[in-house]
């Protein structure tokens, strides 16, 4: 029987969500985890993945399209069905069951702008994209309000690696929304009229985006908006307390130049942090614990965000079981996840999880800081630059590579005492090394 796919709840307490791309087209075939669609909420970007085998009958939602969870967004032929088989499941009105909220108060048959005249479209029971504007002018190309045009993390990345000014696109979804096929019907213009559109649609732009006293209004995107959101929720309702210590990482940055003087591949001095960090949450079980409103929850296994920057805003992928992965396996596997957030391809479950998180800023050069913690999680790790500093060794001046980290830890899970005796297990294997590899 032919099967109605509907917009999954891609997050915990999700509501809605935006088909960015169709990664499947109408008679594609599809099994179980083939990649169906890049889905997009104000929290993050995902991969969506069907879970059944089958031929796409009908695309539902249009690329770039806002729906609520639950509403129906293709249909999926299977084995043996035949056309009544998909008239059966197809929901009434022929497409999505709801419309995006962004168009909610648009009349269903509204007409097309002026600019572009509406062509009859052919009887189809999939509801035509939204038609692309040529980029006949300038005013054409901006927003009638002055407001700048909205995309995803995705769309920056193709733009940037075509060389396309998103200035100067036209967006058609929701709200202005400029998506994936604005970018392509921007790059089948012709040469000329690209090239007509610079100078006044760069302008334009420019003008749009500055604020009365001169400097620049950048509106929030919602997953910049959740972040926020989310961010002062915990930072006034968790009471956090901070432990800082002073590591000594010249015997882990030795064996870290001999493992990658051997190894095919390189591990970072943050392999080594999120590995000691894992290995003391299974040293210290009472902290590997997240806060349940009535209970504590306990973990069995170490499960590790790792803070990735995006254009879009912080992601905080999870990398499960790291107890029982080697640092070469750990290393490939938080390179794998970093480098699908940058893109916009994780995975639902792959952002969810975990009672701890890792921050670490000592790339840019960062000494020391403190971080705000993930809400249900019990701790975070703000990881400083490892920098040359005189130290006393058995009495005697000397100088050392030291490495400043910083426990964020809610105090309803983790109470003083057991957050220092968490960041002494942590301390020591940072120092003894070769008990992260044993």
């Amino acid at each position: 029987m032919a099967v109605l796919i509907r917009m999954p709840e891609v997050l915990a307490n999700v509501t809605e969500a935006a088909i960015q791309a169709w990664l499947v087209g109408v008679g594609d075939a599809v099994s179980a985890e083939t990649p169906m669609a890049e889905i997009e909420t104000e929290k993050a970007m995902v991969e969506f993945n069907s879970e059944h085998e089958g031929v796409i009958a009908e695309l539902l939602v249009p690329a770039g399209e806002t729906v609520e969870v639950g509403v129906p967004i293709a249909i999926l032929r299977q084995q043996g069905d035949d056309d009544a088989a998909v008239d059966a499941v197809r929901p009434a009105g022929g497409a999505s069951a709801a419309p995006a909220p962004e168009a909610a108060a648009a009349p269903a048959a509204a007409p097309a702008p002026a600019a572009t005249p509406a062509a009859s479209p052919a009887p189809t029971a999939t509801p035509p994209a939204a038609p692309v504007m040529p980029a006949a002018s300038a005013e054409a190309a901006a927003p009638a309000d002055g407001a700048r045009r909205f995309s995803s993390p995705i769309v920056r990345r193709l733009a940037r690696e075509r060389g396309i000014d998103l200035a100067l696109v036209t967006g058609t979804g929701p709200g202005g929304r400029i998506v994936r096929r604005d970018l392509e019907a921007f790059e089948a213009q012709a040469p000329a009229a690209q090239a007509a559109l610079t100078a006044a649609g760069t302008a334009a732009a420019s003008a749009a985006t500055v604020a009365s006293d001169g400097g620049e209004v950048v509106p929030l995107t919602g997953m910049r908006k959740a972040i926020a959101r989310r961010l002062a929720e915990s930072k006034s309702t968790v009471p956090h307390f901070y432990l800082t210590a002073h590591c000594r990482v010249d015997d882990l940055l030795a064996l870290r130049k001999q493992i990658n003087e051997a190894a095919p591949g390189k591990v970072s001095v943050n392999d080594f942090v999120v590995k000691a960090a894992a290995q003391a949450l299974i040293d210290v079980p009472e902290a590997n614990a997240v806060w349940g409103g009535d209970h504590v929850r306990r973990f069995d296994t170490a499960d590790i965000a790792v803070a990735v920057s995006t254009d879009g805003g912080l992601l905080t992928p999870v990398v499960g079981g790291i107890e029982s992965l080697s640092l070469t396996a750990l290393s490939e596997r938080i390179a794998e996840l970093a480098g699908r957030a940058r893109e916009g391809r994780l995975k639902q479950h792959e952002l969810e999880g975990g009672s701890f998180s890792i921050s670490n800023l000592g790339m840019y050069g960062v000494d020391e800081f403190s971080a705000i913690l993930n809400p249900p999680q019990s701790g975070i790790l703000a990881v400083g630059a490892a920098t040359r500093q005189p130290i006393v060794i058995e009495g005697e001046l000397a100088v050392g590579t030291v490495m400043t980290v910083t426990l964020s830890a809610d105090h309803r899970v983790v109470d003083g005492a057991l957050g220092a005796q968490w960041l002494q297990a942590f301390k020591t294997r940072i120092e003894h090394p070769l008990t992260i590899l044993i």
